[in-house]
């Protein structure tokens, strides 16, 4: 058990409030949070009250989902500049869970704390169907790195291939495919 100066410290930090609030703007649910970090949605949702202290290893769990540093959760200011490794990347796996999953999302910028934008390096391994429709707050950007992309964007279909670049509202229901039987990687960029 914490002691009061203890508990009155971490409140301080509002380490809860910062979950919810990273967690709401990318229009996440707590099942699917805990899909990503291998945490219960319970436990996520007596972090986010504050009725618990999540551990540092579950702290950096939460913050390689959502592509944020540790110092998100602990100070105002977070670095001006940041360079991320390759061998670095956090790997996110859409859909969680899947054993074959249709595709997967790299953070590229995820040390920074409060960016303006979102960038990913993603490959499309997967089965050649459409990911599942999905849409967030913002602005999106592609840039075909190889292979070909298949973007649903509201239901219309747009073929990219290598080289070619698109950018869209992300406001609207938007899903990716392979649009071949060759893997395909891009650029992805969102911003809130």
């Amino acid at each position: 058990m914490l002691s009061d100066t203890l508990t009155d410290e971490l409140e301080r930090y509002r380490i809860g409030p910062r979950i919810k609030a990273l967690r709401l703007k990318k229009k996440m649910g707590l099942v699917q949070l805990g899909a990503h970090t291998g945490l219960s949605s319970a436990m996520l949702s007596k972090i986010e009250r504050g009725q618990l202290f999540p551990t540092l290893p579950t702290l950096l769990r939460i913050a390689l989902v959502f592509g944020v540093d540790l110092d998100h959760f602990f100070s105002k200011e977070g670095p001006r500049l940041a360079v991320t490794r390759q061998g670095q990347r956090l790997r996110l796996p859409v859909p969680a869970g899947e054993a074959v999953p249709a595709y997967s999302f790299e953070s590229l910028d995820y040390p920074i704390a409060d960016r303006r934008m979102d960038a990913y390096f993603a490959e499309f391994k997967g089965p050649a169907k459409p990911a599942q429709l999905h849409q967030h707050g913002g602005a999106e950007f592609i840039y075909v790195l190889s292979g070909r992309l298949n973007v649903n964007v509201d239901g219309e279909d747009v073929a990219l291939d290598a080289g070619d670049a698109m950018y869209f509202d992300s406001n609207v229901p938007h899903s990716y495919r392979r649009g071949s039987d060759e893997n395909c990687s891009a650029i992805v960029v969102t911003t809130p």
